[in-house]
This record gives C-alpha cells, sequence and structure tokens, in this order.
C-alpha cells in the first residue's frame, strides 16, 4: 500500500473527524480546549474565523460535526459540539476591538441581494479588504431565513442582531425595506460585482381538493415569517403540520405557543425516513406533539368556508434487508379533524426578479446555473450562494458558500482567474512539554455526554420569545470538554528512528498500531491486530522500517490521541504534534497577491 504523506493537509484532516465533517471547517478541537482553559474569547474568535455566527449556529445549527465525532464511535454519544460553540459565545466578552475594521477604499462597489447569512459572511470577508458593500433586503430587519424562519424560543433576537451588527456596523450600506424588483436594473447601477443570497423564500403548495376554500391552510415559511413579524399571534387548538422536516418542527413548536392544544406532525412515510434532526424531534416529543407515520394527504375538508379537517390514506411499507421501502399499500381511509393546516414539505428557489434574457440558464427547478466550486453565474461578475444557490440546506452551507463566493468576488474585481482557487496547507506543530507531558490533556474520560437544560414545559409556553435552552452550566462545561478526544493531536512517526521494539504496539490501549509485511490495501486491512474494516476511515502507512522492511499501520478510526506510544518509545519515532488546517479566505488571497507583486 502506498504510504502515507504527512505533509498532505487532507490526511491530518480526515482523522480531525469533526472538522472534515464541517462545510466551513471550524477548528473543533482547539476551541473546546480554550474552552476547557475558560479562555472564552479566544474560542468565540476561532469559531467565528470560520462559521462567523457562533451564537447563532451554538444553537441552530444542523450539526453535522457531530454524526461524525469519533467519540460517537466509542460510546454512541458525541461531543456536544454544538452547544459548546454556545458556551463560548455566551461566555465570550466584547471582540469588537479584535476584528479588522473596514480596509481603505479600493474603488470596487459589491451589492448583495438579500441580508442573509450567506450576504453577510461575503461582507464580512470583503470589508477588510476596503470593498464598498451594499446588501439590499426587502423586510425591515437584516438576518434573511435566520430571523424569519427560526422561532425566538430557539433564537433570541438579541443573539442574532448582536452577530449581525458586528458585521453591518463595520461598514456595510446596509438598506432595508428594499427588494430587488429587477437584476437588469441592478447591473446597470454599475457594480463590479453582485451577490446573490435570497435563500430559498418559496414553500412548496399542496394542490388537494379543498386547497383553496379556505384561508386557515398556510404555508410553513410564511407562516413562520408571519409570526417572526407579529403578523400571525393566535391560531386554532387543533392543528395538523403536513410534512416531517425542521421547518414542520419548527411550525409544531410554534403552535403550541399561539393556541395549539393538539397538534400533530404527519409524516409520509416511517420514522427512519424523517429530514427532521433527532434532537429536533425529541424537543418537539418532548412538548408533546404527536408524530404520525404512514399517512398521505388526500383531501382537504371544507363545510362552507370552515377547515373541518383533511382525510388520509394510511398506508404500509415493507422494508427489505437492504433498508429500502417497498411501495406503499393503502390499508384505509381515516379522517382527523383540524382548525389549521401548516404545510411544511419543501422549499424551492424564487426568481421572478431576474429576467430570463441576460444570458443565465436556469434547470428544471428554475435554479439558475452556478458553478459549484467558484458560485460564479454564467453572467461574468454574477456570484449566488445559500440556499439560492444550490437549494435548502442549512446556515453552516450557507456560510462556507459565502466565504467561496468572497473569493471569488476578490479575484473578479482583480482582474484574476475566479477558479484559480487557493490552496489550503497545514502546519504540524508539537505539543511536547517533558517526557511525559503534553500541551493538551490526554487522559481518557468515560463520562457520558452532558444534558442539556431547559426551561419548565409548565413555563415556556407563556411567551414564544421565552429560550427554551439554557445551556451548559460551569459544571456541565467542565466535564463535557473533557469527552473530545482530541483528534486534531497527530500521531506522527519517523521511521527511521523505529527499532521495532513493539514498546508502542504493547501499551496502545486500542489496538490502533499494528508492524506488519506490506500488502494491497484490502489485504493490509486484515493483517492489522484489530481488523480495520471501515474503509470510510484512513490508515496511515510507513515507509519501509529499517530493521526488516515491515511497515507501521495505524488505523486512525481507532486512534484515541492519549500519546502513550509517543511517551513509550524509546527512541522518539513518535510524537504528538497539533495538525493546524490553514483554510484559505478572501484576505488571505490578497495577502498573497500582494507578496506575489511585493
Amino acid at each position: 500500500m502506498k504510504s502515507t504523506n504527512p505533509l498532505d493537509p487532507d490526511h491530518y484532516h480526515r482523522v480531525v473527524d469533526c472538522q472534515w465533517g464541517c462545510p466551513a471547517h471550524t477548528d473543533v478541537p482547539k476551541y473546546i480546549r480554550q474552552i476547557a482553559q475558560g479562555d472564552f474569547t479566544a474560542a468565540y474568535l476561532e469559531n467565528r474565523k470560520s462559521n462567523v455566527f457562533p451564537g447563532v449556529l451554538g444553537r441552530v445549527c444542523d450539526r453535522p460535526c457531530e454524526p461524525a465525532c469519533r467519540r460517537g464511535r466509542l460510546d454512541e454519544s458525541p461531543v456536544a459540539i454544538c452547544r459548546l460553540k454556545r458556551v463560548a459565545a455566551d461566555l465570550s466578552d466584547d471582540i469588537r476591538d479584535k476584528l479588522p475594521p473596514k480596509g481603505p477604499a479600493n474603488g470596487k462597489r459589491i451589492a448583495c441581494v438579500g441580508a442573509g447569512c450567506a450576504s453577510l459572511t461575503v461582507a464580512n470577508d470583503l470589508l477588510p479588504l476596503g470593498y464598498d458593500i451594499t446588501i439590499f433586503e426587502k423586510h425591515d430587519k437584516p438576518g434573511g431565513l435566520m430571523r424569519t424562519n427560526i422561532p425566538s424560543f430557539r433564537l433570541p433576537e438579541e443573539v442574532l442582531d448582536n452577530e449581525i451588527d458586528l458585521i453591518v456596523e463595520r461598514g456595510v450600506d446596509l438598506r432595508l425595506n428594499s427588494p430587488i424588483d429587477s437584476m437588469q436594473t441592478l447591473l446597470d447601477e454599475g457594480y463590479d460585482a453582485v451577490f446573490v443570497g435570497t435563500g430559498a423564500p418559496r414553500g412548496k403548495d399542496l394542490n388537494l381538493p379543498g386547497r383553496h376554500d379556505t384561508d386557515r391552510i398556510h404555508i410553513g415559511i410564511d407562516w413562520l415569517e408571519s409570526v417572526a413579524f407579529d403578523h400571525i399571534d393566535t391560531i386554532g387548538e387543533n392543528v395538523l403540520i403536513i410534512g416531517v422536516g425542521n421547518t414542520a418542527m419548527d411550525c409544531c413548536r410554534s403552535s403550541l405557543r399561539l393556541g395549539g392544544k393538539n397538534v400533530s406532525v404527519i409524516a409520509r412515510k416511517p420514522r427512519g425516513w424523517f429530514k427532521a434532526s433527532d434532537w429536533e424531534l425529541e424537543d418537539a416529543e418532548e412538548e408533546n406533539v404527536d408524530i404520525l407515520i404512514n399517512h398521505s394527504p388526500k383531501a382537504f375538508i371544507v363545510e362552507d368556508g370552515v377547515l373541518k379537517g383533511m382525510t388520509f390514506d394510511k398506508l404500509h411499507y415493507d422494508i427489505s434487508d437492504t433498508g429500502e421501502l417497498s411501495r406503499p399499500e393503502v390499508i384505509e381511509e381515516i379522517f382527523l379533524p383540524c382548525d389549521d393546516v401548516i404545510l411544511a414539505i419543501g422549499q424551492e428557489n424564487s426568481f421572478p426578479w431576474i429576467e430570463r434574457d441576460l444570458g443565465m440558464s436556469f434547470d428544471e427547478w428554475d435554479t439558475p446555473t452556478v458553478d459549484k466550486v467558484t458560485h460564479a453565474a454564467e453572467i461574468p461578475g454574477v456570484f449566488f450562494g445559500g440556499d439560492s444557490a444550490f437549494g435548502p440546506k442549512n446556515i453552516i452551507w450557507a456560510v462556507e458558500h459565502g466565504h467561496q463566493a468572497a473569493i471569488s468576488i476578490h479575484k473578479h474585481c482583480s482582474g484574476e482567474d475566479v477558479s484559480d482557487r487557493p490552496p489550503t496547507a497545514m502546519n504540524l506543530l508539537s505539543t511536547k512539554m517533558g517526557i511525559h507531558e503534553w500541551s493538551y490533556s490526554n487522559d481518557f474520560d468515560d463520562a457520558e455526554r452532558r444534558q442539556m437544560q431547559h426551561v419548565e414545559l409548565t413555563q415556556r409556553f407563556k411567551d414564544i420569545r421565552i429560550e427554551v435552552e439554557l445551556g451548559f452550566d460551569a459544571e456541565q462545561t467542565a466535564r463535557e470538554v473533557e469527552r473530545c478526544l482530541n483528534c486534531d493531536v497527530q500521531t506522527v512517526f519517523a521511521e527511521s528512528l523505529c527499532i521495532e521494539c513493539d514498546a508502542c504496539m504493547d501499551v496502545c490501549p486500542v489496538y490502533c498500531l499494528t508492524i506488519t509485511e506490506d500488502a494491497e490495501e484490502d489485504v493490509l486491512r486484515q493483517q492489522l491486530r484489530a481488523p480495520a474494516d471501515n474503509k470510510e476511515q484512513v490508515l496511515y502507512v510507513s515507509g519501509a522500517l529499517p530493521q526488516t522492511g515491515k511497515v507501521m499501520v495505524k488505523d486512525e478510526n481507532l486512534c484515541i490521541h492519549c500519546g502513550l506510544c509517543a511517551e513509550r518509545c524509546p527512541t522518539g519515532a513518535w510524537d504528538m504534534r497539533k495538525s493546524q488546517l490553514l483554510v484559505p479566505y478572501a484576505n488571505d488571497e490578497a495577502a498573497e497577491a500582494r507578496k506575489k507583486t511585493a
């Protein structure tokens, strides 16, 4: 098997599963150690380098890092990465004086359409480079879907406002109540680049019999927006939510706070096929929301303009040995009474304001053709990001899109090829402080994941603005940070120093090290002391060892980064080094360009 190149950032990056899983590549282990040291401001700033909205994402992120967390493969409960992010945000000092100010004007003007997370990220990255940023927002408050679609009991308004202000007050020309009605008109205003970050603002409808015979059937994202702006403050006692994604969870929980007594979520498939995050489902069920599976909507029953309920086909599915659903079989028709129905069956892009004769093609979903790397549209100088680019995802994806679009915008305005992307680099920094001392806590802690504190059920429905989650207290934080396995502290091996004494293998508590004959990967994986069947996880394979020509193999999936191999090795062949991924941003690209012209 080809030996591993320890200088390749991708190898060690893949070992840091949480950072590898995060679209924005936040250095999770680093900020968790900063929290452990009580330096909450440093932890917040480390977060903000990549995700821009730590206070927001510490509450409502979809957490792609947590299913990837190696701790989850040890005891089924990943580190509470998202909630530790909130700890850093809640306890950080004011960081305004630590953010780069707007740079000297470079004469370039950028227009951003929509004041959501993607546009705000673009502004955050380009302000230090001296760009004049104008953001056009149709509502009277910025934030996009972060404000209109996430209820305040999950994301308090003051948290969102503060993190938006950290960007806007550095020099953004924010124009509220300013919808863009024509792309051509915007282009005619002479901006050097245009970024579109309008989200996916159109909710899908359900055109069944009776749909247009009453005003008590609501589109989920429109209804949440009306709630957010206080246009709706009541709902009927009996509510049906059609759909079982995260928007549906926000709709059902909001309904309970506006007068709903019997709130049910209707799913067409079994639970294993739900789109909502597990924790969103748990929070809804804790509040006594009923989730009904295998119900296919059939008709709205309306009498004299009054909604009486809905009929459904109750379905049966068989699940194959490979986990696939059979075609549904209708068992019976049932009727469920209700006063209101909220449709949360998906979101779509909506671009009525982009003229179709500008040279931009649209796909079958009426979405513009956008390059997935550069975020460039087919019109030079026009870029897309967030849900408006590739359909509904989540905030952290939109932030990463904003980072990449900012690099492209800077290259475009500098006359460079936007497809020439800056490389990702890596540092390996020693953590050695003594013979048996490291600059990180390397003892394995068998503590279980801490449970988030919540407001009592009897209190949380009194006001829709009461935040349900209370955050970790000091004791919970202290225990949870110790659950992190420090996957960014890598076991770096120097085969030239190895004398094949087997001391490292003897001391390894998880049998992740093996000295063996080299072979093709499938064979090599079976030769290990603990056969490595999980091919999604990488192996570290050394070059030929000087004594026998065999190779040292480490199963990166099993390693808990305890450092015992490095402590035990008599020749220093093993070392523990912090791998620091150097993710490029627009500011770094500008600095590199300045070096080339110096």
